[in-house]
């Protein structure tokens, strides 16, 4: 299990509740990033984390993985990003996206925590 703490919100961010988008990014993220991005912070470094059949957690709520790019592992463990698709349709994916489902954007907040399962 992974897990992480969320440390800042980008002003940006409440834009993208209409498409169901999350960027995800550790706290090495430009200025130009953090605008748009989630910021977390890792309590352990993940390794392969990022699966089919996994799961994603925002506090409370529970979301499948149901896709994983070709480089979300990589990205993930490297810089901690991640775009992540609430969808319940599965389309062409990102190589640094994964895709998961329901397809309902969850609620988060600065010290909220991130969980992969």
């Amino acid at each position: 299990m992974v897990k992480s703490k969320i440390i800042e919100i980008g002003s940006m961010v409440p834009a993208f509740e209409e498409e169901r988008l999350i960027i995800l990014f550790g706290p090495s993220a430009t200025a130009e990033l953090r605008d748009i991005c989630v910021i977390h912070e890792f309590e352990d470094r993940p390794s392969d984390a990022l699966k089919v059949g996994g799961k994603v957690k925002f506090g409370d709520q529970e979301f499948t993985i149901e896709e994983v790019g070709s480089q979300a592992n990589a990205n993930f463990e490297e810089l901690g990003h991640i775009s992540i698709y609430f969808r319940n349709a599965i389309g062409e994916i990102l190589p640094g996206a994964i895709i998961v489902s329901p397809g309902i954007f969850p609620e988060f907040e600065v010290g909220g925590v991130i969980e992969i399962i």
